[in-house]
């Protein structure tokens, strides 16, 4: 049976996107300071993806294809919903950041002359006594900058992941060439929070069954998942 990688991700999260759907949001997430990205991009995979984090480290990841056309089965795509908790670094910094945005209360969007599209973006920072949000294509303040790109890095480390299980159980020759994407976004600092997908990571380092290149790139990007949570905050002034 020959099966496509849109159906196998309906498939694997359809009962935990319903379960998000039918549950409120915990006491916690709604009452503790929280920081959200969304970013909405048709010419994009995912088309929009929304990420929350409180104070606490709780976050939450949603991301959906709302045009995509039906596959040839038949199978649209639904959101898919991830939880889990925030590294304490990125937390800090992601949190620290939003301050020196001064909690995005102002216009932080370019706007001096036209640039290219790459999405409308949205954060918004919301506590017991303030709830801002600002909307933008591309900002020149630095802060905005730097959440742009962390939060963007967390989507696509999560997007490969998903990835990696489909290849994983369908598809274990592409796994290499997938693993050795994964390491040139890595070394651009466009992945983030490639603790999320560890347990993946050391499945395909352990398994005999992997090409060894293959399991080399899973075992070098474990050891920069290693490097990520132990390092230090830096954030540009």
């Amino acid at each position: 049976m020959r099966f496509s990688l849109r159906a196998f991700f309906c498939l694997t999260i359809a009962l935990p996107a319903l379960a998000f759907a039918q549950n409120s949001p915990s006491n916690e997430t709604s009452s503790s300071p929280a920081v959200r990205f969304h970013v909405s991009w048709e010419a994009a995979t995912p088309q929009e993806y929304d990420i929350q984090v409180t104070s606490t480290g709780s976050a939450r990841y949603v991301s959906r294809n709302p045009t995509h056309p039906p596959d040839a089965n038949g199978v649209r795509d639904e959101d898919y919903v991830l939880e889990f908790t925030m590294s304490e670094a990125n937390r800090r910094k992601i949190f620290a950041l939003a301050e020196q945005a001064k909690f995005f209360d102002g216009q932080f969007d370019y706007t001096k002359h036209a640039i290219a599209n790459t999405g409308k973006k949205t954060l918004s920072y919301a506590d017991s006594g303030r709830h801002f949000q600002t909307t933008y294509n591309w900002s020149e303040n630095s802060a905005i900058d730097q959440l742009t790109k962390l939060f963007g890095g967390i989507s696509s480390t999560i997007e490969h992941g998903r990835k990696l299980k489909f290849l994983r159980r369908f598809d274990k020759l592409g796994l290499e060439a997938e693993l050795k994407g994964m390491e040139m976004l890595a070394e651009s600092q466009d992945l983030a929070e490639l603790q999320i997908i560890v347990p993946m990571l050391e499945s395909i380092a352990n398994d005999s069954a992997i090409l060894n290149i293959a399991r080399q790139r899973a075992r070098r990007l474990l050891a920069l998942a290693t490097q990520e949570a132990a390092g230090g905050i830096r954030i540009v002034q």
